[in-house]
């Protein structure tokens, strides 16, 4: 199914009085609450046994998905469209509908069209609004992300970054790969920096915000281009506002930071992990065994709660 940013939002917010069920559930599944700009954690088996407590208003749902990688078939995973097709079977397979999902970026290994449709071909089981935004493997090809934009671009700004509305929550989608430079930092730019101060302009500082790109808008490790070097300019205009929550893809690991009101979540890919930050000469496929490696891919869910605006961030592995 081929949605696009410009679509509107029409599917009816779903009303089930529940926590997201994670029966079954391998991996790293920690819960994140964020209310008035606090973070906190508890325990996935408080949360289920009713400790989350999520107020009067029904809940609505998201999820993310990231590097997914369509094209890679190297020895740390040689079917990376197989481990995308497993994700797709998982998210299918969750116990509600998400209302919306979120692609943070890396959908092809090399930005060629064929992988592009692949893409959509395996999404297409996904009957949910699909909104993405490009990671630096999606803008590989010789006119600078034209391909990209060609598949997914329909309604953005510049080259590929816009916001929409859903549930009470404002999401703001970046795309701080386009002046990416070989093992350097990412970069936002003046004009996406102008456009962000005009698209927050008019909101209430009580308004949620959730931000999503590629690459970490916090400086995860700068000798690997780990981070966004003008980030300290999007970060400042995000301070007035309670609750942000900022979900970025790139290194294929969780990896959590909270500054004040704002707190940074990094994904899990579907195609194959990376090493923790300096624990190899560079970044890159990560070979594991075969049988762990399901462990360290999956995807993410989270549940915003309109009125008191906490969201529970759960990652699911594909094990």
């Amino acid at each position: 199914m081929d949605h696009h940013p410009s679509d509107l939002l029409k599917a009816p917010l779903h009303r089930r009085d529940m926590l997201m069920r994670c029966t079954g559930w391998a991996g790293t599944a920690a819960i994140y609450t964020m209310a008035g700009g606090v973070a906190s954690s508890i325990s996935l088996d408080a949360a289920l046994a009713g400790s989350f407590r999520h107020g009067k208003n029904q809940p609505f749902t998201f999820l993310q998905i990231s590097d997914t990688h369509i094209g890679f078939d190297k020895p740390a995973n040689p079917n990376a469209r197989g481990t995308a097709i497993e994700a797709v079977e998982k998210i299918k397979a969750l116990p509600f509908k998400p209302d919306l999902i979120i692609h943070s970026g890396d959908i092809t290994h090399l930005s060629k069209d064929e992988q592009f449709d692949d893409a959509k071909q395996i999404l297409s089981g996904l009957d949910t609004p699909i909104f993405f935004v490009p990671g630096e493997h999606d803008f590989l090809d010789e006119k600078q992300g034209a391909a990209f934009l060609a598949h997914f671009g329909r309604g953005t700004k510049g080259n590929g970054w816009y916001s929409f509305d859903h549930g009470g929550v404002h999401f703001v989608a970046l795309n701080n790969v386009a002046n990416l430079k070989p093992g350097g930092m990412a970069h936002i730019g003046d004009d996406q920096l102008a456009w962000l101060q005009a698209d927050l302009a008019g909101l209430s500082s009580s308004t949620p915000i959730v931000v999503f790109g590629h690459i970490p808008l916090w400086t995860v490790y700068e000798p690997w281009g780990w981070g966004t070097d003008d980030s300290a300019q999007a970060l400042a205009m995000l301070r007035r506002f309670g609750s942000v929550t900022v979900l970025n893809g790139h290194i294929h690991q969780i990896l959590q930071k909270v500054e004040g009101n704002l707190s940074f979540h990094s994904a899990l890919s579907t195609a194959y992990p990376q090493p923790a930050p300096g624990a190899a000469a560079s970044p890159g496929p990560l070979k594991v065994p075969a049988e762990q490696l399901p462990s360290m891919l999956g995807i993410r869910t989270a549940r915003f709660v309109r009125g008191s605006a906490p969201i529970a961030l759960i990652d699911q592995s594909l094990a």
